[in-house]
């Protein structure tokens, strides 16, 4: 993939209304965290955080279409809290570069 992790954050955050409509009709939400390395992380919110469906939805809802408005290679990941779906050290958000300490963020200049 040749877009820079800024790219993509825009884009996701352009599209993210039109991804958004199925969540929606479930009760719940995406809120889009940050991008690493091409990896956009998003939080799913309300009825869908927790949800046993919530992999499905995210890989074969949210993923998929992201694929198809932006850029087929793109992988999402739902920061669940588990293992496995952790938000990077550091990665891409409006604020620029974020790097997570544990206790509080920081913003890199």
């Amino acid at each position: 993939m040749t877009f820079s992790d800024q790219d993509i954050y825009e884009a996701v955050k352009y599209h993210l209304p039109a991804v958004k409509e199925y969540v929606n009709s479930h009760g719940g939400d995406i809120r889009l965290l940050g991008v690493k390395d091409g990896d956009v992380y998003i939080e799913l919110t309300g009825t869908c955080h927790g949800c046993s469906m919530s992999l499905m939805t995210t890989k074969m809802v949210v993923q998929k279409k992201l694929r198809e408005l932006i850029h087929p290679e793109l992988s999402v990941v739902n920061v669940d809290g588990t293992p496995e779906n952790i938000l990077p050290d550091t990665y891409y958000t409006e604020a620029e570069n974020v790097k997570v300490t544990g206790e509080k963020d920081t913003v890199n200049a």
